[in-house]
């Protein structure tokens, strides 16, 4: 196993692939722990499928897809969230109608237009062909999402557990709702080439979810949250580099099979 490491490393693009899930999961582990405990975790999944119908645009106009892509989940996160709290639409039918619209304008986009790429790995994920904008990006928003959780860390809990009371104290609740959007839609773009559009949504339910089940302050779920998500990328891709198994979705087994052993362990320790 540990030569198998060594040997993984020599690859450039497996490098490339751990640099930038590594971030991935970091960034959305700890925006997770909002969304989750607010009851939004399934925003993630919406945007992602919105990133999927704007990439295929992209794709078909030859434009770069990343930088199309971002601006488009930007503000679509913005409209949910406008939307959400307005109670124009309910939530979960938002995002419902959003995520199977975007996939849908986004597959007849491709198929009409004869778009000479490989669909799966986009639906699914790849680690091949990560560009070097993918890596700084990744890296960029890395250093700010943790920077931002460091700095503004009392005010991300007030915001999260009780938005009525942070806003009475005089914080920003909106602005603060806004950033969180904006950083989570900027990490299912960015994410989607490693674990695709419709399993980059799990790297923000998981390991919060895990987290949850052994850990109950909230300072203690941030960190385990971080710990396992990472913990679980570098894991998943290993084994995806030995046995060759889907990346994206080996990663989200593994995450699944962390969360059934906290289950069961949480379980024990109650008898």
């Amino acid at each position: 196993m540990i030569l198998s490491i060594f040997e993984m490393f020599s690859y450039e693009f497996m490098v490339r692939a751990l640099v930038v899930g590594i971030c991935i999961s970091l960034c959305s582990s700890l925006l997770g722990v909002n969304m989750v405990l607010k009851n939004k975790a399934m925003i993630g999944d919406g945007l992602s499928h919105v990133a999927f119908g704007a990439c295929a645009i992209a794709l078909t106009l030859n434009w770069a897809p990343l930088v199309f892509t971002i601006p488009i989940v930007m503000v679509a996160s913005f409209f949910i969230l406008k939307l959400s709290e307005k109670n124009k639409i309910h939530g979960d039918a938002l995002i419902a109608l959003l995520a199977s619209s975007s996939l849908a304008i986004g597959y007849i986009i491709i198929h009409a237009n004869g778009v000479n790429v490989d669909i799966e790995s986009y639906l699914y994920g790849s680690i091949y062909g990560i560009s070097n904008f993918e890596l700084v990006m990744s890296i960029i928003l890395a250093v700010v999402v943790v920077s931002a959780f460091i700095l503004f860390y009392h005010r991300i809990f007030s915001v999260t557990f009780d938005e009525a009371f942070a806003k009475s104290t005089g914080i920003k609740t909106e602005l603060y709702n806004i950033i969180i959007s904006i950083l989570c839609s900027l990490t299912i773009v960015i994410g989607m080439k490693v674990m695709g559009t419709l399993l980059i949504s799990s790297l923000i339910i998981f390991p919060v979810l895990s987290a949850r089940q052994l850990f109950k302050s909230y300072r203690s779920v941030v960190i385990a949250s971080a710990v396992i998500s990472v913990a679980c990328f570098f894991l998943g891709l290993v084994i995806n580099f030995n046995i060759d198994w889907p990346v994206g979705a080996t990663i989200v087994v593994v995450n699944l099979a962390v969360l059934i052993i906290f289950i069961l362990i949480n379980q024990f320790k109650k008898l």
